[in-house]
């Protein structure tokens, strides 16, 4: 191999794991996978015509590919950054991608809110992966019979994974949205269901006040029943017997912490 891509292997792993799948790309350069594993295994250095087709794959040039891993980082890094939203927090997210794929996926979500006193609030959340970045889209649809109030909210934004957590920064739709964040702890070594973590928001029917809680998320899979994760949202009594114990322990007698009202 020659001396100016002896990092080559290493780096192609490391571009490899900001794609969906090797087989993806692979399709997309139109590379034999088993070819392009002897590339990934150090056995086979491509063909100058190869290595123009795998750099592009990642708006690249060949002899990038050649630099040693931290600079190669960078400069990937930079040719993903959409370089029309320069910014503060450009390099925010998603922080570690290939520790939060793992957790990808649809999830049904349980938390206590100030608009909703001694209940438990579930919605539902969905997150993925576009153009290296990980999209966070949350729904909650409540029906408060007693109440006679019906409130149907969208959330979306984006998910980080720094220092072994989970940071969710959204957006709510409508004429006056406003920001919600959690942050939620990483599936645990033998348990790959539940993320549990606090979230933090206002409440749309006490004056906007701040308020943060416990919120639980569970795990349903890649691939969902969306019909089924919806008619499960709602507002719940913390007794109720569609809560699962594991959530009706993580959420038991807790109360969500509230800023200190304005004296005017």
């Amino acid at each position: 191999m020659q001396e100016p891509l002896a990092n080559f292997p290493a780096n192609l792993k490391f571009a490899c794991s900001t794609r969906r799948s090797i087989s993806d790309l692979c399709r997309a350069i139109g590379v034999n996978r088993q070819q392009f594993n002897r590339y990934l295994n150090a056995g086979t250095l491509p063909s100058a015509h190869n290595r123009l087709r795998i750099a592009a794959a990642f708006d690249l040039d060949p002899a990038d590919f050649g630099l040693p891993p931290q600079a190669f980082r960078r400069k990937l890094s930079e040719r993903s950054r959409p370089a029309m939203h320069e910014g503060p927090l450009d390099d925010a997210f998603p922080g570690d991608l290939p520790a939060l794929r793992p957790h990808l996926g649809f999830y049904q979500t349980w938390h206590v809110s100030l608009s909703w006193p001694g209940r438990v609030v579930c919605s539902c959340a969905h997150l993925r992966e576009r153009d290296g970045q990980v999209l966070v889209t949350s729904l909650e649809r409540i029906i408060d019979h007693e109440s006679g109030i019906a409130q149907r909210s969208r959330y979306v934004g984006l998910a980080a994974y720094r220092r072994q957590r989970i940071f969710l920064t959204e957006l709510t739709r409508g004429e006056a949205p406003t920001f919600g964040q959690t942050i939620l702890m990483p599936f645990e070594t033998y348990q790959r269901r539940y993320l549990r973590g606090l979230t933090m928001g206002v409440s749309w029917r006490n004056n906007n006040m701040p308020y943060a809680t416990r919120t639980i998320w569970r795990h349903v899979g890649v691939t969902a029943n969306k019909r089924s994760l919806i008619s499960a949202c709602g507002v719940y009594a913390p007794t109720s017997a569609s809560l699962p114990s594991a959530v009706a322990s993580f959420l038991a007698d807790i109360q969500p912490l509230t800023a200190v009202a304005p004296p005017w």
